[in-house]
């Protein structure tokens, strides 16, 4: 008898495709039913929206693909991010250079940054204006003027920067819409930072768009303020009120006070905070008061903010509110949405507070923690929030939570994959990004690795190792057990991937300095404001780098396999992004653990 032949996956699903289509021709084999099935083609071709990233100076690489089967106007694909791609020659390049270049330590200079190196002046690096309209035009026509001036925004910005000079930004014009309308409607911008490196995130072209052509204030509000020593937040937040003097700056953290000591112990730390504890509501607070001057009555948001204090409790646990709040989201169509530039400030005596900034500096989980409870979708993933939504906070203050934008700077692209503006599971080379980080961070001392080319004796010398990016990731899949499936080899992409989410998710944390910061760090030690930030963290100020000896010899009873699962885990849970995760129990023992900056992993966790 004769073998069968082999039957794959994707012929099965080819032969039912076949077959469906068979079927549906046969329901609907007459010319009138074919006819009405290309006008409904045409018409939905005709109403979606025409995408514009496509242009004739740009190969545009399109990331998080949506499966899109539904009938009507709804696109899935409308709002994914749309960076320029790379060539292949470009990224096997940097893949040898990662294989073959020596790591070296860089100086605590090389970690200082100007916002000037990242946004310079005299390259033009604005962002895409909404061009002029009135209530006369036509849909079409807005569109296609919208389309017009977005494409001569990317040829001139491609003629002032040559190819390969600038770093990734937004290419798809859905998004930038979005952005619009939220500057529209919103009477107070919050633009939020990640604190790790807020001079990437925080473009002038923007600021001055706000507050010269809209005559709107600002308040940057350096999120994730727990991830950085207290004497590095207080220079930062000083560098950027001197540089911008209009400028409210805000300091704040979804989840402070958190105490943990090892690598892996801190992601199952932040599932014992609720949404109601959270530090720096009342410095936004403060600030719109401010900017207000008593033309908006605030005093509703100040009686939340101290309900929800008390409802926290000392356990971080967050009840339930009514129902008299109402989350709206928008899924209508931003570009006909003409809402006018001379509109009046705080309309019927409402403060609407538009939350913007880039993918992955924590927007929605400033939304959330300001609410008290989870009312936007959050995730690790890069591009996560589609389309603007708006939450009244109270009848006097609503929120609008823009989706995450990318703004074209001089930015090394590996320092914007550690930033997280980019999906890490859609990387064609992550082991540059790799070595970026490790000349930045002590990685030898955290990660405790073995150089995979040196066996282990009583000769072995640590000092005369010398690591490569790639190294440093074999060494890693080594010590995690990451093997390919046919070969058994360590799987050095699963290892760079693992290393890169740590550092995004910054359980290994690389803080970027403000200019001077080195020479002047004893004046930031001794800072009359240094009390408020530790307060701010929830910490005490004894705590510091004195703990990390006995705090190295704590261990998990965790099985291996589950905690590989809590460090590698990259799936987009909505509870544990951003702080954002499920209360704890009360029936749950309090962990004893101390907080030590300075000891990211442990030494029992990765063995």
């Amino acid at each position: 008898m004769p073998r069968k032949k082999p039957f794959s996956n994707k012929q099965k699903k080819k032969q039912l495709q076949v077959k469906r289509e068979r079927k549906r021709g046969e329901t609907g084999s007459g010319p009138n039913s074919r006819n009405a099935s290309a006008e409904r083609g045409t018409e939905r071709d005709r109403d979606r929206q025409s995408d514009t990233s496509d242009s004739e100076t740009t190969d545009v690489r399109r990331l998080n693909q949506q499966p899109s089967h539904r009938e009507g106007r709804y696109d899935p694909n409308r709002y994914r991010l749309h960076y320029e791609k790379e060539s292949r020659e470009e990224v096997e390049k940097r893949k040898k250079i990662a294989m073959e270049k020596i790591l070296e330590a860089v100086s605590e200079t090389d970690l200082e940054v100007d916002i000037n190196d990242i946004y310079p002046p005299d390259k033009g690096l604005d962002f895409p204006r909404r061009p002029s309209w009135h209530y006369g035009m036509l849909r079409e026509e807005l569109l296609k003027k919208e389309e017009k001036s977005f494409r001569e925004y990317l040829e001139a910005l491609q003629s002032r920067n040559p190819p390969g000079t600038l770093s990734h930004f937004e290419h798809n014009l859905e998004t930038w819409r979005q952005l619009w309308r939220v500057l529209e409607m919103s009477d107070v911008i919050l633009l939020i930072v990640d604190i790790r490196h807020p001079v990437l995130q925080f473009p002038p072209a923007l600021y001055h768009a706000i507050t010269a052509e809209l005559h709107k204030q600002v308040i940057v509000v350096l999120n994730k303020a727990d991830l950085c020593p207290p004497p590095l937040v207080l220079a930062w937040k000083h560098y950027l009120s001197s540089l911008f003097p209009h400028l409210h700056c805000v300091c704040f953290t979804s989840h402070p006070g958190q105490p943990y000591s090892t690598l892996l112990q801190k992601k199952r730390m932040r599932r014992k905070v609720g949404l109601g504890g959270a530090g720096g509501p009342n410095h936004i607070l403060r600030a719109c008061r401010e900017i207000t001057a008593g033309r908006v009555d605030l005093s509703s948001w100040e009686r939340k903010i101290q309900r929800d204090a008390v409802e926290a409790g000392p356990d971080g646990e967050q009840a339930e509110e009514g129902a008299e709040s109402v989350l709206m989201e928008h899924h209508s169509d931003v570009a006909m949405e003409m809402a006018n530039l001379s509109q009046e400030l705080y309309k019927d005596g409402v403060l609407t507070l538009g939350c913007i900034g880039f993918p992955n500096v924590g927007k929605s989980s400033v939304l959330n923690s300001l609410v008290g409870r989870k009312v936007v979708s959050v995730s690790r993933t890069p591009g996560h929030t589609k389309y603007f939504q708006t939450y009244y906070l109270t009848p006097t203050v609503k929120l609008c939570d823009c989706p995450g934008l990318v703004f074209p700077s001089r930015v090394d692209k590996q320092l914007q994959i550690l930033a997280g503006i980019y999906p890490v599971s859609q990387l064609q080379e992550p082991y540059s990004s790799v070595g970026y980080l490790c000349e930045r961070t002590p990685f030898q001392a955290l990660l405790k690795l073995k150089h995979p080319s040196l066996e282990e004796g009583p000769k072995r010398d640590e000092a005369l190792e010398k690591w490569t990016a790639w190294d440093v990731c074999e060494a890693w899949a080594e010590r995690r057990g990451y093997k390919t499936a046919k070969a058994a080899r360590n799987d050095a992409y699963r290892a760079a991937n693992s290393l890169l989410r740590l550092a995004i998710d910054g359980r290994l944390c690389l803080c970027l300095w403000p200019p001077g910061y080195s020479s002047q760090r004893d004046k930031w030690e001794s800072h009359q404001e240094l009390p408020e930030i530790i307060a701010l963290q929830g910490r005490r100020e004894e705590e510091g780098a004195g703990d990390r000896e006995e705090e190295e010899g704590e261990s998990s009873s965790e099985p291996e396999e589950e905690r590989d699962r809590d460090a590698d885990d990259d799936e987009d849970g909505d509870d544990e992004d951003e702080g954002f995760v499920r209360p704890a129990r009360k029936d749950k023992p309090k962990s004893n653990l101390t907080l030590n900056m300075f000891s990211v992993l442990g030494e029992d966790e990765c063995d």
